[in-house]
């Protein structure tokens, strides 16, 4: 079976997200998506991140009727920052059934060579990469690197804040759940 491993803040997760996710599934490029929510990215800004178990909530109340969909919170329990590569290898052991891709943004993997040990992850997954509005995407850097022909959206999880602070409708933006959660919950109006 093969797992595509979508990592993120999901500060908060969003319909691009869950577009992108449903569009790996029906393009059969992973039989599962599980979306890594995590805690702290040592190259993202941590000020204006919700309480991780609150984002792993949210995305739970986002997927909980899609089975081809899971929440994963396995990089709570590792060593912070929470580098890929280390979830990778984690998980590559607890699970040696499976196959694993990583899923990201254009902007993200403009980065990669930011991230601890990229090198390794380029030889050793397979990344379905997603444009992202601005942000070109070079994959000559390995035969593993899928650029995706999914829906194009200019959302972001920044944005979305901002809609919040301003009390603006999030109609649209999020799965009505998720809306609901943020009300209830208040998060993001400081």
């Amino acid at each position: 079976m093969t797992i595509g491993l979508y990592f993120g803040s999901f500060n908060p997760i969003h319909h691009a997200h869950l577009i992108i996710a449903n569009h790996i599934l029906n393009e059969k490029l992973a039989d599962k998506v599980w979306f890594v929510v995590s805690p702290h990215n040592p190259l993202k800004e941590t000020s204006s991140l919700l309480e991780e178990n609150h984002r792993l909530h949210l995305v739970r109340t986002a997927i909980e009727d899609d089975s081809r969909m899971k929440a994963s919170d396995i990089e709570f329990t590792l060593p912070r920052p929470s580098y890929t590569v280390v979830t990778l290898t984690h998980l590559t052991e607890r699970y040696p059934q499976y196959q694993f891709k990583v899923i990201m943004g254009g902007d993200s993997f403009q980065n990669i060579r930011k991230w601890k040990n990229y090198e390794f992850i380029l030889q050793h997954y397979p990344i379905l990469v997603y444009n992202r509005p601005g942000f070109e995407i070079d994959n000559s850097l390995s035969d593993h690197v899928t650029v995706l022909n999914a829906p194009l959206l200019e959302l972001s999880a920044t944005a979305i804040r901002k809609l919040i602070k301003e009390k603006k409708s999030l109609k649209y933006l999020l799965p009505e759940k998720v809306i609901t959660e943020i009300e209830k919950g208040g998060y993001y109006r400081k």
